[in-house]
């Protein structure tokens, strides 16, 4: 269903998804269609196997449809090349997985900054958005720690700084906190609405984690590859 106004920052089109085992047909998706707009702070539910984490890869343009499309702004992502795709993730989303996914070599300071040297930002406004963000994450006092120097909160929150620090359209957030203990792992989704909130950027969660949902403003229920349920909250 489409948001009641034009501000839609990522919308799905009966997007199919069909994997092939052998001889063997495996539907991920049946049809989804979904409208995101923005400063939204949505979750993507639903039981293992129901197709929440390929429409996430979908809709950040990691995995192609079988059928369907993707809208992001008003581009449709069919009649994209694949360097083109790559230029839409490298600017206009922002990726968190339950990993981490640092580079180990790197300090949080490097592994923020890493997204702008490939966009090819001065060293100057490198430096003044990467300070920030570790800022606004927390981490202002370990910018030199390597990974393996932080718990496994800090290392989240370094993750959240390098998919902010790029100023995306959009953040996709698949099982945020599957690899953080309840108390971090509700600090993490602390942070991350609170950043939301500041700085409007959208959301989308993939997640069965129980407090994601409490977090989450919208919840799209996903059973079998099909939206069975698609709600939003009041405000708390």
């Amino acid at each position: 269903m489409r948001p009641t106004d034009d501000n839609v920052v990522v919308e799905t089109k009966g997007v199919t998804k069909t994997y092939r085992v052998g001889k063997v047909e495996m539907p991920a998706l049946r049809g989804v269609s979904l409208a995101v707009k923005e400063g939204e702070f949505t979750a993507i539910v639903g039981p293992s196997g129901s197709g929440k984490t390929t429409l996430l890869n979908i809709i950040g343009c990691i995995d192609d449809p079988t059928s369907g499309d993707v809208i992001i702004g008003s581009e449709p992502v069919s009649s994209l090349s694949q360097r083109q795709r790559a230029v839409v993730r490298k600017r206009s989303i922002g990726f968190v997985f339950q990993t981490f996914n640092l580079v180990p070599v790197l300090s949080a300071y490097e592994n923020v900054e890493l997204p702008l040297i490939l966009l090819r930002e001065s060293p100057g406004q490198r430096k003044e958005k990467v300070e920030r963000m570790l800022g606004l994450v927390g981490l202002g006092e370990l910018l030199h720690r390597r990974p393996n120097e932080m718990s496994g909160g800090q290392q989240q929150r370094v993750a959240v700084a390098r998919a902010l620090v790029k100023e995306p359209r959009m953040v996709l957030a698949d099982e945020p906190t599957a690899n953080l203990d309840s108390t971090t792992g509700e600090g993490i989704l602390k942070l991350m609405r609170d950043l939301n909130q500041e700085l409007k950027t959208t959301f989308i969660f993939s997640t069965h984690d129980r407090m994601v949902m409490d977090f989450a403003r919208r919840l799209v229920v996903l059973k079998d590859g099909r939206i069975v349920e698609d709600k939003t909250k009041e405000p708390q």
